[in-house]
Order: C-alpha cells, then structure tokens, then sequence
C-alpha cells in the first residue's frame, strides 16, 4: 500500500518530488514527467523486440543502440533524482533514510534497470561478451515495477496475491503432489516390463507428460498406449482440471475482496472528508452568528 505526501512546502526539490511521486500532491493522473518515464519505459521494450530481430539492418540496429543508452542514461539521472527528493518523505530523511529508500523494492528496481546495462555498456569495448550483454538486457524487464508504481492494477494484483499467498502455496503444493504421483504411476504403468516406453522409462521423463496432462495442455507428444495407462490417464487428466480451476477461483475470490475493501475505503475516506467539511462550515457558521450577535 502507497502513503500519500502531501505537498506544502516550496523549492526545487519539492517541487521535483512532486512530479516524481504520483502520490505527492494527493491528485489523480501521472504528472508530465512520470508519462514521459512510462513512455521511455514502453519504448524500451519495443526496443528490446526490434533487437531480436535479425532482418533488421546495420542503420537501425544502431539506432536503437543510441536510443537504448539515451533510455538507460535518463533511467540513472531518475534514480538520482528519486534518491535526492526522497528526503521530502519524513521516512527517507538523513543518510538513514537514504539507504531505507534504497532497499525498497521500487528503488531497487530502478536500479537494476539501469545500472549493470549502462556499466557494461560504458565500461566493455564493443563487440565483447555480446552474449553477457543479451543476459543483461533481460534485466530491463525489472522495468516492469516502474510501471507498477503509475499503474494501480498493479498494486491491486500485488495485494491479491498478499492476500491469498496461503491458499495459493497449498493449491500449489496440492498440484506438485498430484505431479509426482501421476508420473510416478505411468512410469509403473508404462515404463517397466516387456513393453517399456522409452517416454515412461524414468520418472524425471514421466513427468513431463504429467505437467503437460495436469495443466491441460496435451501436447500429445508423449502419452499411454496400455490400457491402465489409459484409464489412469483419463483419472489423471480429470484430476487436472479441479488442480487449475481450484487456483484461479482462490485469486479471483480474494481479487473480489480486495476490490470491495478498497471502495469501501475509498468510501469512508470521502464520508470523513465531509464530515470534517461539516464541522469546519458549523464552527465558521457560529463564529459569524456570535460576531453578528457581538455587534448587534
């Protein structure tokens, strides 16, 4: 959850701050800075794309190389921005508070989509370790938080899985079980005796068809030819469907709740911004009906 700042004081780095945070000055929208941010963000994947593409010529690949470094320079001069209007947070004050920020997960995420790809850009000579340099630029996929921090479905999709992490960990250790049990049982089934299959041979190969049946994909590149392979398989794939539903109805249910508390809240935050309007308009009512009286 976000805590809004609001903005009262005057200066640079007040006046920064607000355009940075996005819950600074307590209005909605992006300011024209955090659009531009996002906007650098997007582009950079579409970058990331057009790279993998070998059709693409010298020209443009080189294009996108400067553009790349343009993105990854303005991403380290926001980082020193953000680090440097944190103070305005009463949390992040002082050199204490500067490492706080820094070990928050937003800010470690601004660095990382920066920092190793603009170290190794700057500091290795062309052509070196062009393999090390696609690795690092799967880290701008660390930009993704920085979308987070503009976009609330990001923070509702984040909460949701706070919340139902518990019933999520046990469908998940559920699915596992009933994993390894399958491929266990068609290795059995299929993989031992006369007619072994060289698919079920070992439990680790059984496995792959279990995880494609469970999840209901069904390759079919691998499946059971004995007839109890057949009927456990058919058990096995029945099975599945109850192992994918039963996950998305435990993240759909706690997604619902986690919608309804925050327009509740929203609805009670309003409810006490009125009546706190009401009290401020009844004192300045009888202040008037007492001057009014005073001078009658």
């Amino acid at each position: 959850m976000t805590t809004q700042h609001v903005v009262t004081r005057i200066g640079l780095r007040n006046r920064l701050y607000s355009q940075l945070e996005p819950d600074a000055t307590g209005k909605a929208g992006l300011s024209a800075l955090n659009m531009l941010i996002v906007g650098l963000v997007l582009l950079s994947f579409l970058a990331l794309a057009l790279e993998t593409e070998e059709t693409i010529g010298p020209i443009w690949r080189a294009g996108i190389n400067y553009l790349n470094l343009a993105i990854v320079s303005i991403f380290a001069i926001e980082y020193l921005a953000r680090l440097w209007v944190a103070g305005e947070d009463p949390r992040y004050r002082g050199i204490g508070g500067r490492l706080k920020y820094m070990a928050t997960p937003y800010a470690m995420a601004d660095l990382i989509a920066f920092l190793p790809e603009l170290l190794w850009i700057l500091l290795t000579p062309a052509g070196v370790g062009d393999d090390v340099l696609i690795v690092l630029r799967v880290l701008r996929l660390a930009r993704l938080v920085k979308l987070a921090r503009f976009v609330p479905a990001f923070d509702v999709l984040g909460a949701t899985v706070e919340r139902a992490g518990t019933q999520l960990l046990t469908t998940l250790a559920m699915a596992l079980a009933l994993v390894y049990v399958s491929a266990v049982a068609l290795y059995f089934l299929e993989g031992v005796g006369p007619n072994a299959r060289e698919e079920f041979a070992s439990i680790p190969r059984a496995l792959w068809w279990a995880m494609a049946t469970l999840t209901t994909v069904g390759y079919g590149d691998v499946y059971p030819v004995t007839v109890l392979g057949k009927v456990f398989a058919s058990i096995i794939a029945l099975a599945g469907i109850g192992v994918v539903a039963l996950p998305a109805g435990v993240f759909a249910s706690a997604f619902s709740d986690e919608l309804r508390e925050r327009e509740i809240r929203k609805l009670k935050e309003r409810v006490e911004e009125v009546e706190t309007e009401n009290v401020e308009l009844e004192a300045e009512l009888e202040h008037e009906i007492e001057h009014h009286h005073d001078e009658s």
